[in-house]
């Protein structure tokens, strides 16, 4: 009798991938250039989590991980009111040789 594999909430959280995009702007290319690049992450992501998803998919071990919220903001275009977007954003410090291809 074949029996039937279900999944837990932690085996789908797993799955599921922290990191959303890099972050390409002005200063994270200024940024990149010292070794720290900077992310777009899940809302729910943590340090040790990231660390981890870092090592798997990108190959290199981060020295230390900076992680920040950026709320929404109000704005005014075109005669309406509107929000931009938060985001929570990390930036990763790797070690002197290694490097990350975001292209």
């Amino acid at each position: 009798m074949a029996t039937k594999k279900t999944t837990t909430k932690d085996e789908v959280a797993e799955v599921k991938k922290l990191i959303i995009s890099p972050r390409i702007t002005e200063k994270a290319s200024a940024q990149s250039s010292a070794n720290a690049y900077t992310f777009v992450v899940e809302k729910n992501a943590n340090k040790k989590d990231l660390m981890e998803e870092i090592k798997k998919q990108y190959k290199v071990t981060p020295k230390a991980i900076n992680i920040t919220n950026l709320p929404r903001r109000s704005t005014f275009i075109r005669g309406r009111k509107g929000f931009t977007t938060g985001i929570k954003k990390a930036i990763v410090f790797l070690k002197k040789g290694d490097t990350i291809n975001l292209s």
